[in-house]
């Protein structure tokens, strides 16, 4: 009998975890397939304790489960998922104990790492204020970046760099802002990472800023990766920045969260064509 893994989501529908993880199983000959279920908020909890009942092997959750996930009572999660206020990868233990862990902060790591760019001494600007932009944020300051958190909501951003804070080696290199002055931070800054769903299909006309906002000095980071070039991605194309694809983050975290799970390294370079030929097709 196969063993069941998934994602939960709301929505869900644009998820490309079930081909990327189905076919590092297959690779891999084990009897498992991996599914995306559409969960809203309010049921997550039953939805955690449904597949643990039922025997799932491991769980994902993204938007916008990961914070929630963190309240839930079911959960117990580790020291770092506690410290970022996010869940993104859910452990179902044989004692029946359930443990959330967050590898999205690691999954950002290795795709700047894959893509050249320095995160030590860097001014990385992170645009969004919700579960992977706590992740990422709290990862790269751990690295000795130097963060500016930006939200349409300033105080989000101000309590999220609050936060961020206390793990940096400087606090006073982490800060949050609302989005006005955005140009003269980015002239100012080495790294652009956007964390929101803007841009995201179906809505791929949209984009945090635009070319005339950009420098050829700059790398832009777009964690969303469907389309597979954003319209985040060719305003930097035009203004001839550095681009770095969502999808790295995606087949990162993914591997991470495979070998929580699993205890087996996955074949990370059959994940990413798979998730490549996915979003070309």
């Amino acid at each position: 009998m196969k063993q069941v893994f998934g994602v939960f989501g709301d929505p869900i529908g644009h998820s490309l975890s079930p081909a990327m993880h189905n076919a590092a199983f297959s690779a891999l000959g084990m009897d498992c397939i991996y599914h995306a279920f559409r969960v809203k908020p309010e049921k997550l909890e039953k939805a955690i304790l449904g597949a643990e009942a039922m025997g799932f092997g491991g769980l994902n959750l993204t938007v916008p489960l990961k914070e929630k996930a963190l309240k839930l009572d079911c959960i117990r999660p580790d020291p770092l998922a506690e410290r970022i206020g996010a869940v993104n990868t859910v452990v179902f233990g044989k004692n029946g104990e359930i443990t959330g862990y967050n590898t999205d902060g690691l999954g950002a790591k290795q795709a700047l790492r894959e893509a050249a760019v320095e995160i030590a001494g860097s001014k990385i600007v992170v645009a969004g204020a919700g579960g992977a932009a706590r992740a990422i944020a709290f990862q790269l300051a751990a690295n000795g970046a130097e963060i500016t958190i930006i939200n349409r909501t300033a105080e989000r951003a101000v309590e999220l760099a609050k936060d961020v804070s206390a793990i940096a080696a400087i606090s006073e290199n982490i800060r949050g802002r609302g989005l006005s002055g955005l140009k003269a931070l980015l002239q100012d800054a080495d790294v652009l990472i956007n964390t929101t769903t803007l841009g995201m299909h179906p809505n791929t006309d949209t984009a945090i800023t635009t070319a005339e906002n950009l420098h050829p000095d700059l790398a832009v980071f777009d964690i969303v990766y469907n389309p597979l070039e954003t319209r985040l991605l060719r305003e930097a194309k035009a203004a001839g920045a550095k681009t770095v694809s969502g999808v790295l983050m995606l087949v990162y975290q993914g591997a991470e969260a495979f070998k929580l799970w699993t205890g087996i390294e996955p074949p990370v370079e059959l994940m990413k064509k798979t998730v490549l030929e996915a979003l070309q097709a």
